[in-house]
């Protein structure tokens, strides 16, 4: 009895085994001859043997490790890096978006501060971008400084000033952990030691004004050493002209550019050439240029020079372009490089200051540059009341 039921259950087992691959034989579409026969001419299935042992082999067991993986992870070798690359930096800019705006909401103070540093490190970096693309373009084209657009000029002028003012920096934070110390004095006095890029738009306006006022120190003193100097020319009318021109500055007049063009041969020679002029004229002039006067005399007399001949071919080149083709920063950063404080004063204020000036400029040869040099104090020192 044991032996006959244990075969009729293997029998029994068998049978529903075929049914069973029946059924998916039929539904697959696999071995289409036997099927095709028993379906249209009502026959027994025939199914081959080759099939049945498909169907009833065991399904290979899945690992842990796939059944466990994400399929967005199944990264292929065939995955396009380009499209890899930008879902990297996509998370990238999500994740900053979500810490700039907790920034934002928790530390207001530090944020601004964020903010402008990623925002100067940009510029900065698209400013260099920039020099090097025009000394490139001077080397392949074989041209000088003066030979280049006014922008250009303007960038690469300063860019160099900048650099100057970064380098020392730069060379502080070599010393392990240097840098920790840098930045915190960095933070703290940020007009020492940041440059330009680095500003908040108020401290930009803050820290402008402190350096005019600086400059605008020694105006009285150039102006005062003006009028001691003339006393002894020579020439009769020259004199009166002179010391008629400083007489209308210091009483709160505004001279006119044809006054003093009349004038420009005293700033040639004897007494008010470049060359000619005593020691503390020179360092009160540097100072006026943002240079440092404790230098030796020679040393200043030709800093002093560089860079008014410096000025005066961007002035030829901003006349060339056209004073009303600048921006309105252009416009305020131009007056206030050459010693007018425009942080108070309009565009079009700016704009008519600049056209007297490059007038002036345009017209003086390079053997006055003393004559534009003190210009800058005499044309900027009651300029619509000197608003300061």
């Amino acid at each position: 009895m044991f032996h006959l039921h244990g075969s009729t259950s293997a029998y029994s087992h068998v049978d529903d085994l075929s049914a069973v691959a029946k059924m998916a034989l039929s539904r697959l579409g696999c071995c289409r001859g036997g099927l095709h026969g028993g379906l249209l001419g009502g026959g027994p299935v025939t199914v081959p043997a080759n099939c049945l042992r498909r169907v009833l082999r065991a399904p290979e067991p899945v690992p842990a490790w796939r059944a466990l993986r994400h399929p967005a992870c199944c990264l292929s070798t065939k995955t396009n890096p380009k499209a890899l690359l930008a879902a990297v930096v996509s998370q990238f800019k999500y994740a900053n978006g979500k810490y700039e705006s907790f920034l934002e909401r928790t530390f207001p103070r530090f944020y601004v501060l964020y903010s402008t540093f990623l925002k100067g490190c940009r510029t900065l970096f698209s400013e260099a971008k920039e020099i090097r693309r025009i000394k490139l373009n001077m080397s392949l084209k074989k041209i000088d400084f003066h030979q280049l657009p006014y922008r250009e000029m303007e960038r690469l002028r300063q860019f160099r000033r900048d650099l100057i003012k970064a380098i020392p920096i730069g060379l502080l934070t070599l010393p392990p952990f240097a840098n920790y110390l840098i930045f915190l004095l960095m933070y703290l006095f940020p007009r020492q030691l940041l440059i330009r890029h680095f500003w908040t738009p108020k401290q930009q306006f803050e820290f402008l004004n402190i350096y005019h006022g600086m400059r605008r120190e020694v105006y009285p003193e150039i102006i005062d050493g003006l009028e001691q100097v003339t006393r002894f020319v020579a020439d009769q009318q020259l004199r009166d002209q002179m010391q008629e021109l400083c007489t209308k500055v210091q009483s709160g007049s505004h001279p006119e550019v044809a006054k003093l063009l009349a004038v420009r041969s005293l700033f040639v020679g004897h007494p008010l050439g470049l060359q000619r002029l005593r020691v503390w004229q020179v360092k009160a002039l540097s100072r006026v240029l943002f240079l440092t006067p404790h230098l030796p005399i020679f040393l200043l007399r030709h800093r002093l020079r560089s860079h008014m001949l410096e000025l005066q071919h961007l002035d030829r080149a901003m006349l060339k372009l056209g004073v009303s083709e600048l921006s309105e920063e252009e416009v305020k950063m131009a007056c206030y490089v050459r010693g007018l404080n425009s942080t108070h004063l309009s565009a079009s204020e700016c704009q008519k200051w600049l056209k007297q000036w490059a007038k002036l400029s345009c017209e003086l040869k390079d053997a006055e540059v003393s004559l534009l040099a003190h210009s800058m104090v005499l044309l900027s020192t009651n300029y619509l009341g000197a608003k300061d």
